[in-house]
């Protein structure tokens, strides 16, 4: 193992680091790609950001559903340093993106019927060479995530998606195809690939397969791959319902809206997955007051910033969709709106739910995570046929509310919940909806 991962600052220390290069990168990150956004918006027409609305979702829901938790193991797993159980899984991870192409390739024409899309049959296989690549990713990746050295992982990803983003913008210069776009995912993956293999530290993986090693990956692997089935329907099971009675326009305006209003919630789940998964493993393998306090700190300073920044897109949507996108993409204004009002309400125990992860609890996970899926799609489907996209939004707020008791029950279980948090937030949350419902109430009345 690289002399630079042995090293052990205190926890705290890291999590500070780790806090900031998440956090930094990301809003770089989003920069980026909301830079990228706009200049192609210019060069090419709203049902190209549909139809690549569709691929993702389909490639993420292909990833989802194949997820056999390589990256939660070796961040939770006492021998996540040890190199047969690393080679081991990076053997798993290369096989699975061998078998997610191939059912990519399998699904295009299908995929391109059901929504009526005949270019996702072309499309599509081309996008999964992305899955492909990213099954070879090194181990090591991991675990500098594992140890919260997130210093060359976070460059990785910028400079990767600098160089997909330059492809992108000057194939749609020169081309004003959709397929800019196509080749622009592509290249990310190469540049990501060959970056991960060069730059970051740690040992070289080689194919391996221990059976002690794929025993434990497979059975914690067996609950993440079932919760990650309804992860996709959480993450992506809006676009995949809109996809089917939406045109391609419409999925594209929705898709910008979604990107916009939904921003700071990446920025939460980046911060989950990165950071109070190790945390929480440390603080509880180290069961300290003054490692509990900061953890408690934490969680209220992730879920104020990031409150804060739903509110000012659930006020200022329309102003900015306004200013920076021309007038195809007007009715993208009331979207943002209302995204960032659904999104409220499961902001506020968003913090809770990867402290079973770092027990190494993936059962408890899975049952949350069925059931919010099972809840938020039924009611986003129903409120949809009821009252359109307000009503499916309205859906899936109340979702929140209704799951909420499951994930105190979870947090409580494992020692996180915070009452106060949530009910300071709650006040906070309720505020914000009826505000931005009283400023914004013409616009949202032209949208129904």
């Amino acid at each position: 193992m690289d002399s630079r991962l042995q090293a052990h600052p205190t926890l705290v220390s890291r999590l500070l680091r780790g806090a900031a290069l998440t956090g930094g990168s990301f809003v770089l990150a989003q920069a980026m790609r909301f830079g990228s956004n706009l200049i192609v918006a210019r060069l090419l027409f709203p049902d190209a950001f549909g139809l690549m609305a569709l691929v993702t979702m389909i490639l993420f829901g292909l990833t989802m559903l194949s997820d056999a938790g390589v990256q939660q193991s070796i961040m939770q797993n006492a021998r996540g340093d040890d190199q047969d159980f690393l080679n081991t899984a990076f053997t798993l991870n290369a096989a699975r993106g061998v078998v997610l192409w191939g059912l990519a390739c399998a699904l295009a024409w299908p995929a391109a019927m059901l929504y009526d899309a005949p270019e996702l049959a072309l499309v599509l296989p081309v996008c999964a060479v992305s899955l492909l690549l990213s099954g070879l990713a090194p181990t090591k990746v991991f675990t500098s995530e594992r140890h919260i050295r997130l210093g060359r992982v976070m460059m990785t990803q910028l400079a990767s998606q600098a160089a997909g983003i330059l492809v992108m913008i000057v194939l749609a210069w020169a081309t004003g195809s959709y397929w800019a776009m196509v080749w622009g995912m592509v290249a990310t993956a190469v540049a990501r690939l060959a970056l991960e293999w060069a730059i970051i530290p740690g040992q070289t993986n080689r194919l391996r397969w221990e059976r002690d090693a794929a025993r434990d990956l497979l059975r914690f692997g067996g609950w993440i791959m079932m919760s990650s089935g309804f992860g996709f329907l959480l993450a992506q099971g809006d676009r995949a319902i809109l996809g089917y009675f939406f045109s391609l326009t419409e999925l594209g305006l929705y898709n910008i809206a979604w990107f916009l209003a939904a921003f700071p919630v990446l920025l939460m789940q980046a911060m989950n997955e990165r950071m109070l998964i190790p945390a929480y493993r440390e603080s509880f393998d180290t069961q300290g007051s003054q490692n509990t306090e900061k953890l408690q700190r934490m969680r209220y300073m992730l879920t104020a910033t990031v409150m804060a920044m739903l509110a000012v897109m659930a006020l200022a949507g329309p102003f900015l969709i306004g200013l920076l996108y021309d007038d195809r993409y007007l009715m993208a204004g009331p979207m943002i709106v209302l995204i960032s009002c659904a999104q409220l309400p499961p902001l506020i125990s968003a913090t809770y739910q990867h402290a079973a992860l770092a027990r190494g609890e993936a059962r408890l996970f899975f049952r949350l995570t069925a059931f919010r899926a099972i809840i938020q799609s039924a009611l986003f489907l129903a409120g949809f046929l009821l009252m359109d996209l307000p009503g499916a939004l309205a859906g899936q707020a109340l979702a929140a509310v209704l799951v909420y008791p499951a994930v105190v029950r979870l947090a409580a279980h494992t020692g996180v919940w915070d009452k106060r948090h949530d009910l300071v937030f709650s006040i906070a949350a309720l505020c914000i909806i009826a505000l931005a419902l009283f400023v914004n109430g013409d616009l949202l009345i032209a949208l129904l």
